[in-house]
């Protein structure tokens, strides 16, 4: 399968997810774990049975591994990035779809399924916002800086200002498109590589830079990695959001 086919399959599972959501009625817990939706099992069975056909393994938020582990390619899924705003309303949710193989992110689709704005990158072809090339706001100087973040900053971390969206795919394509300057995770590895991995690729081929805030790898594949992603439009910002973060800490342990 060539790239284009890829984006095509990709761009296909989007369409399925955002299908079938248009028809779903029931947004409530699925009562199956704690933070999953009906809405998430809907998109991701619409999705799964357009990658399914198409041959490829999936690695899900949802549901796991299916396919083959020995498959040279598996398309790592989140069905529903930010389906609590999803269920609230909030209009700040995706598809986040990304084929990794041997060399890394290869291809991926992330769709903004409240706008119907669809992001695509494919490596080391640039990145795409509704077809059109993007890149990022270019900024170097965090107190200049507009940053998304999850979690609940501890301080006063350096920046202009920040927000507090709830959905990292997006975050990450914001940071491509030049919306945000740079997006910072203040938990402790909250985030599996299903909520990062198609923003990461759209990020980076449009120019910006993303790391773990503890150095470790971020292109994984299996469901119990999490990592702490941190962002930026620049090389230079990167280090200074990083430091910052490091400095201040991650967020005090929620009340029980």
């Amino acid at each position: 399968m060539d790239d284009a086919e890829l984006l095509t399959v990709l761009n296909a599972a989007a369409d399925a997810i955002a299908g079938a959501l248009a028809l779903e009625t029931d947004w409530g817990p699925s009562g199956q774990r704690e933070g999953q939706y009906h809405s998430d099992l809907t998109a991701d069975e619409a999705a799964w049975q357009v990658l399914d056909g198409a041959g490829l393994a999936v690695m899900s938020e949802e549901s796991g591994l299916r396919g083959s582990s020995e498959a040279p390619m598996v398309v790592v899924l989140d069905p529903l990035d930010g389906s609590t705003n999803a269920a609230q309303g909030i209009p700040w949710y995706a598809a986040s779809l990304c084929a990794v193989d041997a060399d890394g992110a290869r291809a991926a689709v992330v769709l903004d399924l409240a706008h119907g704005v669809r992001f695509e990158a494919v490596r080391g072809a640039g990145a795409t916002r509704n077809g059109e090339p993007i890149t990022t706001s270019g900024q170097t100087v965090l107190r200049r800086s507009i940053v998304g973040v999850s979690g609940l900053p501890t301080a006063h971390y350096g920046w202009a200002q920040f927000r507090a969206l709830g959905a990292m795919a997006l975050d990450l394509c914001a940071v491509a498109s030049g919306v945000l300057d740079g997006v910072a995770d203040l938990s402790v590895d909250a985030h599996g590589p299903w909520d990062y991995l198609g923003g990461l690729l759209v990020c980076q081929e449009a120019g910006g830079v993303i790391a773990d805030v503890e150095g470790r790898d971020l292109i994984v594949t299996n469901h119990q990695d999490r990592r702490t992603p941190v962002a930026a439009a620049t090389p230079e910002l990167l280090e200074e959001l990083k430091a910052a973060r490091v400095k201040n800490g991650p967020e005090k342990p929620r009340p029980t």
